[in-house]
C-alpha cells in the first residue's frame, strides 16, 4: 500500500537544495560520479540546478522511468519519485502549483432524458479559476508529472460541491475517473465517500464515467473498481463506447449501469447507413444487459430527432446546452 500511496505523488516534496540520491550506474561512474554503498549521492544548490541535472542524467542513458530520491541538505527524509515525474514538474511549476492549490471549479453540462426532454443530470467537467489552462494541457501533465490521483481527487471534490450546490435531490451528476489512479479500490475511493459524506449527498445521485482517454489493460482490476462504487449505491457508466478500446464487448465484461455513445457515431447519424448500424447493435445489446444509452455530442436538431425515434434514452450535447459554471434553470430545446 505504501508504494501505491508513494506512486500517486500526493506526498513527494522537492526540497529547494540538497542531493539526489539514485542506483549506482556504471556508465555514471565511468564518467567520474562516485557511488557509495550502491548509489549515487549528488547535491544540487536549486531547482535550476536540480533540473540540468536530471537533463545530464537523461542523456547519460538513465531511464526516465528510474526511480530516485530527494533528500533536504540535513538527509533526514528523503522523497521517492521517477525521473520522467519529477522533470516535469521542474519544467513547468506553474501547473504543479496549480495543481498543489486546487483553484478549480465544476462546469456543468445537462444530460436530457430523451422521452420527455426533463433534466436526468449534469457532466461535471473540470475548470481551473482565475489562470485560463486547457483542461486537456492540464490532465497531460497530470500524468507526465505524476500527479493524476491528486488532480482526480480534487476533480472529484469540484464535482460533488458543484452537485451540492446547483443541483436539486434526485438530479444526477457524472463525475469522471481515472482508473489507473485507483490501486486497491477499497482503500483509495475511500476519499470520495468522504467527500460524499461531507456534502450530504445521496450517493444514488451520483455516476461515475470511466475517463475515456484511458486504456483498459485490466478488466478485472476495473471491474473491482466499478462494483465498489455499486456496492456504495452508487452508478456507473462506460465512456464514449465505439473510440478504441471500449468495444460492445465491454459491455458484457464490465456490466456499467449506463453507456455513453462516442461523439463520432453521434454527427450525423442522421443520415449516414454505417453510423446508424453500429448504434443498433449498441441499443440492442444494451437493452439484453438491461443498460441504458446516453448519446453525447449531440449538435442537431436532425441528430436528436433521429436518436429519439430510435429509442435512446439519454442526451447530451451542444444542441441541448453547454458546459456552465452554474447550469440555467430551465432548458428550451431550439
Amino acid at each position: 500500500m505504501a508504494k501505491d500511496c508513494t506512486y500517486c505523488g500526493t506526498t513527494v516534496t522537492i526540497p529547494d537544495n540538497g542531493a539526489l540520491i539514485i542506483r549506482a550506474h556504471s556508465e555514471l561512474s565511468r564518467r567520474g560520479i562516485p557511488a557509495d554503498e550502491g548509489v549515487h549521492i549528488i547535491p544540487y544548490q536549486n531547482r535550476e540546478n536540480l533540473q540540468d541535472i536530471l537533463a545530464d542524467l537523461l542523456s547519460k542513458g538513465v531511464k526516465e522511468e528510474e526511480w530516485i530520491h530527494l533528500s533536504s541538505g540535513a538527509m533526514a527524509q528523503t522523497f521517492p519519485i521517477t525521473i520522467e515525474h519529477l522533470f516535469a514538474r521542474l519544467c513547468q511549476p506553474e501547473l504543479e502549483s496549480l495543481i498543489h492549490q486546487g483553484d478549480f471549479e465544476a462546469h456543468l453540462q445537462p444530460i436530457l432524458n430523451m422521452k420527455d426532454s426533463s433534466i436526468f443530470g449534469y457532466e461535471a467537467l473540470l475548470r481551473t479559476k482565475g489562470r485560463q489552462v486547457n483542461p486537456g494541457e492540464l490532465f497531460d501533465y497530470a500524468a507526465r508529472s505524476g500527479l493524476q490521483s491528486m488532480l482526480d481527487q480534487k476533480a472529484r471534490r469540484a464535482a460533488v460541491q458543484a452537485k451540492a450546490e446547483h443541483l436539486q435531490r434526485g438530479q444526477h451528476i457524472f463525475i469522471n475517473f481515472l482508473p489507473s489512479t485507483i490501486y486497491v479500490p477499497e482503500f483509495c475511493l475511500k476519499h470520495t465517500f468522504q467527500i460524499v459524506e461531507e456534502f450530504s449527498i445521496d450517493p444514488a445521485d451520483l455516476v461515475f464515467e470511466v475517463v475515456e482517454t484511458e486504456k483498459i489493460t485490466d478488466v478485472r482490476h476495473l471491474k473491482g473498481i466499478l462494483d465498489t462504487y455499486k456496492s456504495s449505491g452508487m452508478r456507473v457508466a462506460l465512456d464514449d463506447v465505439g473510440a478504441g478500446y471500449s468495444t460492445i464487448e465491454m459491455l458484457s465484461l464490465l456490466q456499467p449501469d449506463i453507456v455513453k455513445i462516442d461523439r463520432s457515431y453521434i454527427n450525423g447519424c442522421a443520415g449516414d447507413p454505417i453510423k446508424q448500424q453500429f448504434l443498433f447493435e449498441v441499443l440492442q445489446r444494451a437493452d439484453k444487459l438491461g443498460i441504458d444509452v446516453l448519446a453525447e455530442g449531440i449538435e442537431t436538431v436532425e441528430e436528436w430527432n433521429w436518436l429519439q425515434s430510435q429509442g435512446v434514452g439519454y442526451g447530451q450535447g451542444f444542441y441541448i446546452d453547454k458546459p456552465r459554471p452554474v447550469p440555467s434553470k430551465e432548458l428550451i430545446l431550439p
